[in-house]
């Protein structure tokens, strides 16, 4: 049976807040960052935000809503921004390897966002599912169209199925930001968006 797609459709009202709406949502990311998910409070939200509780739920349901929209809109603008990038590249190589520094770029300058999609969103399966039902066909569909461009270009490995390869390619980056979001130091994972591509690439080359 197909997941319930959980992307939520604002109400002309709450598309109206503009500010407001956008400092919610920023602080929502943040508050479930610090404190997770199950643990915070809509009105810890409403008091990072600074705004009244009740504000909140001029535009949300509850705090499950708040939480999905969050990382929807954050996703939707990522995507937005990848296939306008890539829309400009023509080599199939150079395609992946700018999603690959997009990707890690996009979590690298908000680690908020970061622990939030790595470890808040992947502990329930209620949010997970629909999740990946929807976006994640959207992005790797971005690295399986880039693949079959290049085994058509014979560039790639043609033995190679292209959502094997398109996996593979998200799940190195995955483990990347999840390893950097564990990891106390801070580094700047982004410096390692290069050394991921070659690797992949090398892989993927005839």
């Amino acid at each position: 049976m197909r997941a319930p797609k959980h992307k939520l459709k604002l109400e002309p009202k709450a598309r109206a807040g503009g500010d407001k709406y956008r400092l919610i949502l920023d602080a929502a990311i943040s508050v479930f960052a610090e404190r997770g998910f199950h643990a915070a409070r809509v009105s810890d939200v409403a008091e990072r935000a600074k705004v009244a509780d009740g504000t909140i739920y001029l535009y949300f349901r509850n705090k499950e809503e708040l939480l999905m929209t969050a990382i929807n809109t954050a996703f939707d603008v990522f995507m937005n921004r990848a296939r306008a990038e890539l829309g400009a590249i023509s080599s199939p190589a150079e395609k992946l390897r700018r999603l690959a520094h997009l990707h890690l770029e996009a979590l690298s300058e908000n680690r908020d966002l970061a622990v939030v999609f790595q470890m808040e969103l992947r502990q329930s399966a209620r949010f997970l599912a629909p999740f990946s039902h929807e976006h994640m066909g959207e992005y790797l569909g971005l690295v399986r169209a880039a693949i079959r461009e290049g085994q058509a270009q014979g560039i790639f490995r043609p033995d190679l199925r292209d959502k094997t390869a398109a996996n593979c390619f998200f799940g190195a980056l995955d483990e990347i930001v999840t390893s950097w979001v564990l990891d106390d130091s801070h580094y700047q994972v982004a410096e390692v968006a290069e050394s991921v591509a070659d690797i992949i690439l090398l892989g993927l080359q005839r």
